[in-house]
């Protein structure tokens, strides 16, 4: 899989995506900053004004198992998040907006 996520600045949002990510990006590739997030999938970062037309139309899903560690990094650098709710199937779900609109969703299934 290879997500590409459209920015309108990507110098406002390269710093935001790297806390986001918990780190820099895992490679550049000409104008696209990747994060590797699975095995065989990566999410890209692209502010090019080929772009232009997606930038905040982005929904993305990650399947996490630190929900609450994530949140937290995100609250220590000023990074606002919905609510967190919890489905009547235990899974713990929170969207995050990144300065663009863009949706990035976490949700964490339930400990067995």
């Amino acid at each position: 899989m290879y997500g590409i996520v459209p920015v309108s600045d990507l110098a406002r949002s390269l710093p935001w995506f790297e806390v986001f990510f918990g780190r820099p990006a895992d490679e550049v590739a000409g104008e696209e900053h990747l994060w590797q997030v699975g095995v065989n999938a990566w999410i890209a970062l692209d502010g090019r004004d080929l772009r232009a037309r997606g930038v905040g139309g982005t929904m993305i899903t990650f399947g996490v198992t630190d929900l609450d560690d994530i949140l937290a990094r995100l609250a220590a650098n000023d990074i606002a998040h919905e609510p967190v709710e919890t489905y009547g199937n235990g899974v713990r779900h929170v969207d995050v907006n990144d300065p663009d609109g863009n949706t990035l969703s976490l949700a964490q299934a339930p400990t067995p």
